[in-house]
């Protein structure tokens, strides 16, 4: 038969995937590897989506989505990160992850660089690279609690760079990136011209910190905008199966985006939009228990690595602690992951799937039960 394009024989294994199907295959195994919420879905969100299906309303709706939806979006948007969109700026899309490839798709033609974290989530670079675009990491460095530098990300960039992503917060580190760099970010792009796409899944659980968006120090003239911002209600209401969000663009695209969503996606299915409209508008006492647990499981996950000797990076959002396990991994961290959850029964998320600064480090899931986590997290090994 013949062989299948370059750049699709050449995307990498996702290593959290691979850990977490071994361990799905383990009976009896603790599943820290992946961040999939455990909490029920609130019944009005339920209910709305089943009322669609009732009701037959299963045609085609808008590309961008159904009006209320995306009026929900800039509503929330507006209210939480303080920037006066309107709805016409809102693409509803199939989760967050169709949200970025749109995007991609939009921004980078083949051979175009775009500038991605290290470490950080592996579909930025292997989405790049399915549009036969080039992915360049700039580093997030230990020494400085994993925030970007300026001066590292300026040092990369050449003619060919189009795009800066960035993730705060971040997923795998549950660092979140200050106002003053944001600015900063910002400032940088405009200063060489580069898009920004912001990936802001986590954007409703920092702790102790504000989540500051890019978007806040974006330009609202056309031609001079830049920021795209990926939205999802997977993380913030546990909507992961009915994958649903939203992609804000910048101000005069909406022709452009109706474009590129007809030919990747068409629309999305209509229960799961009205499922969404219901999450926004309606109670949310969901999204206020889900921050407190994270922050609870976070306190106390990080009390048993603090008596093990275990370093690790203290969590300000998201839902996971960036745990370094350099003193049993061998430099190997992703064999040494393998071995663990064949030895100790518990999966946790390599580091270098998130990048080679990742070496001798995990992610550790804060989503789920919290007995399950601490009896997971004290099976490591304790630092000598």
């Amino acid at each position: 038969m013949p062989e299948l394009a370059a750049h699709v024989r050449d995307v990498p294994v996702n290593q959290i995937r691979e850990i977490t199907e071994a361990a799905w295959a383990t009976p009896g195994a603790v599943v820290l590897s992946i961040g999939e919420p455990g909490f029920p879905l609130p019944r009005h969100v339920l209910d709305a989506g089943i009322a669609c299906l009732d009701r037959d309303e299963t045609n085609y709706t808008p590309n961008a989505g159904i009006p209320a939806l995306r009026e929900a979006f800039a509503a929330r948007f507006r209210e939480h990160h303080h920037v006066e969109i309107g709805a016409e700026r809102v693409y509803v899309v199939a989760g967050a992850q169709q949200g970025i490839h749109l995007a991609m798709s939009l921004l980078l033609s083949p051979g175009d660089e775009i500038l991605i974290p290290n470490p950080g989530y592996p579909t930025f670079a292997m989405t790049s690279r399915l549009l036969n675009a080039v992915p360049v990491q700039y580093p997030l460095y230990p020494q400085n609690r994993f925030q970007p530098r300026i001066e590292d990300i300026e040092a990369l960039i050449t003619p060919r760079t189009r795009v800066l992503m960035l993730n705060s917060p971040s997923n795998p580190l549950g660092a979140v990136i200050t106002e003053e760099a944001t600015r900063r970010l910002v400032d940088l792009a405009v200063r060489h011209d580069l898009w920004i796409i912001s990936d802001e899944c986590y954007e409703a659980f920092t702790f102790d910190v504000p989540h500051v968006s890019p978007a806040r120090f974006d330009s609202d003239v056309p031609g001079e905008a830049r920021v795209f911002t990926s939205l999802t209600l997977s993380k913030t209401y546990g909507l992961t199966g009915l994958r649903i969000g939203a992609l804000v663009c910048p101000p005069g695209l909406e022709k452009k985006m109706n474009n590129v969503m007809e030919s990747i996606v068409s629309c999305v299915a209509s229960p799961p939009q009205y499922a969404a409209l219901a999450a926004l508008t309606g109670p949310q006492d969901y999204v206020t228990e889900a921050r407190n647990h994270y922050r609870s499981n976070r306190d106390a996950a990080s009390a048993v690595l603090e008596a093990k000797g275990i370093p690790f990076l203290g969590a300000q959002g998201a839902f996971y602690l960036w745990a370094d396990v350099s003193h049993v991994s061998g430099g190997n961290v992703r064999g040494w992951a393998r071995s663990f959850l064949t030895d100790s029964g518990v999966a946790v998320a390599p580091g270098t799937a998130f990048g080679s600064i990742g070496e001798g480090w995990i992610r550790i899931a804060l989503c789920g039960d919290q007995e399950n986590l601490l009896d997971g997290v004290s099976r490591l090994p304790a630092r000598a």
